[in-house]
C-alpha cells in the first residue's frame, strides 16, 4: 500500500486535503461503506481516487455520462494514473483492449456507466478480479432519475450482494433527506458511514423574479455583465436554440448545448466555454455535470428547474472560485403547469409521481417566499440559518400583508385534521367543500369547516405554500405529502409569532433596478492577469493536441496559482498547488518557459 499523503502530493500535486476529504478517504481506505454529500467544487472525485491508489486491486467507478468519465480518465492519465473506461463511445475492439489491460492488472481505476456494469456477464467477469473499491459518482441519479428512466441505476442496489466485503463509496453534491434515505436503504441496506457537508454557498446571491418576457429579462440581467462567463438554463432544446441565437444577435458570445446536438458540437461548445472569456452557455440540464470552471459568475434560469435539488446543483456551478456569483431565476405559473405535466407523463408509478409533485411544491414555495431565500433553500436540506442579508428577499423586501389570522387558520386546520393531509384537502375544508372524503372523516363537523369562504381557492393555495415555506408547516415528502405542524406552527397557534405574506396577484412586469458590479476577478495584479491569459492560451494548445478538454491539463485554480507565484524553475513549479509528478514531467518546462517570457515577446492575446 502507498501512503495517502504521498498519493495526494506526488500524483495530484496537493499538500493537504480540503475540509471533509481526509475523513472520507480514511473510511474508504479502512474498507467502510461511505456516503458523502459535498457541495460542487469540494473535491469529491479525490475522495475515491486517493483510496483507489492506496488500496490494492481494481477500483470500479460508476459514472452517469460518457463525457464525464472520458474527462476524468483523461485527467487521471495526465497525472500518471492507470485509468480507463469501457463505454459506448468507442468501438468494441477498443473496449476489448481495455478489458485485456484490466485482466493483466494494468488498470487501477475502471470507469463504466451502470448499464455497462450491471450486466450478468460483466458482473461475473469482475467477480474474478481483485476489487479494491466501488465508487458511485452522482449517486443521487439512483433515486431521482427513477427506475423507468435508467433501470440499471436501480440495479446498483445489488452491488453489495455481488461484491461482498468490497467497500462502496457513494458521492453527490445534492440530496435531500428523502433522497439520502432512499440511497441508504437501497445501496447500503442502511449500513453506511455518512458525511454531509453544509449546503450553504454564501457567495451566491439568490434572486427569483416574476416571469414576464424571459428573453428581455435575460438581456436586462446581462446588460452590465458583459465579459463574464455564465450559464443560462432553459427547459427545451427549442428554447435553448432560440435564446442562444437571440443573445448572439445582441452581441453576446453565446453557444447552445443540448442532447440533440452531435457529440462534436457539444464538445466544441463546452471547449469554447471553458477556454474563452465571457462565453455564455445556453443549455438544458444536459450541460453541467462534472464541469470544472471556477469563474462562472452567474446561472440564469429562464425556466423553472425540476426540483430544489436540481436547482441547487445547477446554481452550484457558479462561483466555485469563492468570488461573488449570482443565481437568477424568472418564474411563472405556466412553468409549474409544464413541470406537473412532465411528472404525469413520466409514467414511473404513483409513488414516484407523488414524491416528485411534492418536490415541485417545495420549489414553488421557495419561489414564492417573501422572506430570506437562503433560509428557505437551506431549510429544505434540513439546515437552519439566520437571514443572509444578500438575497432578493433580504435586499428587496416584497410588498407583504399581515396574514397571521389566515396562517393560524391553516395551522389549526392541519392540527384538527390530524397533521396528515395535503394542501388540497386543507383548502377543501377551509372552503367548506362538501364531498365524500370530508363526510367520511367527519371533517365537515370541524369548527374550521367553511371558515375560509371569504377567499378564493387560488389565494388559499398560495397562502398554504407560503405558510409552509415560512416554516409553520412541514411536508412529509417521504410519505403521502401530508402537512404537519412544526414547533414554530404550534407557537403561532399559541399566540406567539406573526406571519406576513406576498399577495397572490397577477404577475406584473419586473422593473429594472440598479445593480452593483460583482468583484469577479480572481487576480487583481494586472501583470498576473495578463500572464493568466497566456497560460490559458498555452493550455488550450496542449489540450487541442491531446484532444482533451482544457481543464484536464490544469484547472483554472492551478493556472491562477502559477500566474500569482510565477515559478521560474521546475522545483518552484512543483510547489504549485495541483501539479503532480506526472504533470510536472509532461508540462513543467513548457509552462515555466511561458512564465519566463516577457509580455512583449508573447504572441498570444487573451483567449
Amino acid at each position: 500500500m502507498t501512503d495517502k499523503h504521498s498519493v495526494l502530493k506526488n500524483v495530484f500535486g496537493f499538500d493537504s486535503f480540503r475540509r471533509g476529504q481526509e475523513d472520507i478517504v480514511d473510511r474508504l481506505i479502512a474498507g467502510e461503506n461511505t456516503f458523502a454529500v459535498m457541495p460542487t467544487g469540494a473535491g469529491k472525485s479525490l475522495c475515491y481516487q486517493v483510496p483507489a491508489l492506496v488500496r490494492d486491486g481494481l477500483t470500479i467507478v460508476v459514472s452517469p455520462l460518457v463525457a464525464l468519465m472520458q474527462d476524468q480518465v483523461a485527467a487521471l492519465k495526465l497525472s500518471g494514473v492507470a485509468a480507463d473506461a469501457i463505454n459506448s463511445s468507442v468501438s468494441r475492439d477498443e473496449n476489448v483492449a481495455v478489458w485485456q489491460r484490466v485482466v493483466a492488472g494494468e488498470v487501477r481505476l475502471l470507469y463504466m456507466a451502470p448499464e455497462r456494469l450491471m450486466t450478468p456477464r460483466m458482473i461475473e467477469a469482475l467477480q474474478k478480479r481483485s476489487i479494491a473499491l466501488i465508487a458511485i459518482d452522482e449517486v443521487h441519479c439512483m433515486s431521482q432519475w427513477g427506475a423507468a428512466f435508467r433501470p440499471e441505476y436501480d440495479a446498483l442496489k445489488n452491488l453489495r450482494w455481488n461484491f461482498p466485503g468490497v467497500p462502496i463509496g457513494a458521492f453527490t453534491a445534492t440530496a435531500d433527506e428523502v433522497t439520502r434515505e432512499d440511497i441508504r436503504a437501497k445501496l447500503f441496506g442502511g449500513q453506511v458511514s455518512e458525511y454531509v457537508a453544509g449546503f450553504d454557498r454564501p457567495n451566491i446571491k439568490l434572486t427569483v423574479k416574476p416571469k414576464d418576457n424571459a428573453k428581455k429579462q435575460l438581456l436586462e440581467f446581462l446588460s452590465d455583465r458583459r465579459g463574464q462567463s455564465g450559464i443560462v438554463y432553459a427547459l427545451s432544446r427549442k428554447s435553448v436554440e432560440e435564446i442562444a441565437a437571440h443573445l448572439m444577435t445582441k452581441g453576446h458570445k453565446a453557444v447552445a448545448y443540448h442532447a440533440g446536438l452531435s457529440a462534436a458540437e457539444r464538445s466544441a461548445a463546452q471547449e469554447k466555454f471553458m477556454a474563452e472569456r465571457g462565453v455564455i452557455v445556453v443549455a438544458t440540464i444536459a450541460f453541467g455535470m462534472g464541469i470544472d470552471k471556477p469563474d462562472v459568475r452567474y446561472v440564469f434560469h429562464a425556466d423553472l428547474p425540476a426540483t430544489l435539488d436540481a436547482y441547487y446543483q445547477e446554481i452550484g456551478r457558479a462561483g466555485r472560485d469563492g468570488a461573488p456569483a449570482e443565481a437568477h431565476m424568472v418564474y411563472g405559473q405556466g412553468d409549474t403547469r409544464m413541470r406537473r405535466r412532465f411528472i404525469n407523463d413520466e409514467n414511473a408509478g404513483q409513488e414516484r409521481a407523488r414524491r416528485e409533485h411534492k418536490r415541485l411544491d417545495a420549489l414553488v414555495a421557495y419561489c414564492e417566499t417573501p422572506d430570506c431565500r437562503r433560509q428557505s433553500l437551506l431549510a429544505y436540506f434540513g439546515e437552519t440559518a439566520a437571514p443572509c442579508g444578500h438575497c432578493d428577499g433580504c435586499l428587496e423586501p416584497a410588498e407583504t400583508l399581515d396574514g397571521t389570522r389566515e396562517a393560524r387558520l391553516i395551522c389549526d386546520t392541519a392540527r384538527l385534521t390530524g397533521n396528515r393531509f395535503g394542501a388540497g384537502h386543507l383548502v377543501d375544508v377551509l372552503l367548506g367543500k362538501l364531498n365524500e372524503r370530508a363526510s367520511e372523516l367527519k371533517h365537515d363537523a370541524l369548527a374550521v369547516f367553511g371558515a375560509g369562504q371569504a377567499r378564493p381557492r387560488s389565494e388559499w393555495q398560495a397562502l398554504v405554500r407560503q405558510v409552509t415555506s415560512a416554516g409553520f408547516l412541514i411536508v412529509d415528502a417521504a410519505g403521502f405529502g401530508g402537512l404537519s405542524l412544526t414547533d414554530k406552527g404550534e407557537a403561532l397557534l399559541a399566540g406567539d409569532g406573526t406571519f406576513r405574506f406576498k399577495p397572490d396577484r397577477v404577475l406584473k412586469k419586473a422593473t429594472r433596478k440598479d445593480r452593483r458590479d460583482i468583484a469577479a476577478a480572481a487576480i487583481k495584479d494586472t501583470d498576473a492577469e495578463g500572464l493568466l491569459y497566456r497560460l490559458k492560451a498555452l493550455r488550450l494548445e496542449l489540450a487541442a493536441a491531446r484532444k482533451v478538454p482544457a481543464y484536464v491539463i490544469f484547472p483554472d485554480r492551478t493556472l491562477i496559482a502559477m500566474a500569482e507565484m510565477k515559478p521560474m524553475t521546475l522545483s518552484e513549479f512543483a510547489r504549485v498547488n495541483g501539479v503532480g509528478a506526472s504533470k510536472l514531467e509532461q508540462f513543467g518546462q513548457v509552462f515555466v518557459d511561458e512564465i519566463k517570457r516577457s509580455p512583449a515577446d508573447a504572441h498570444q492575446g487573451p483567449p
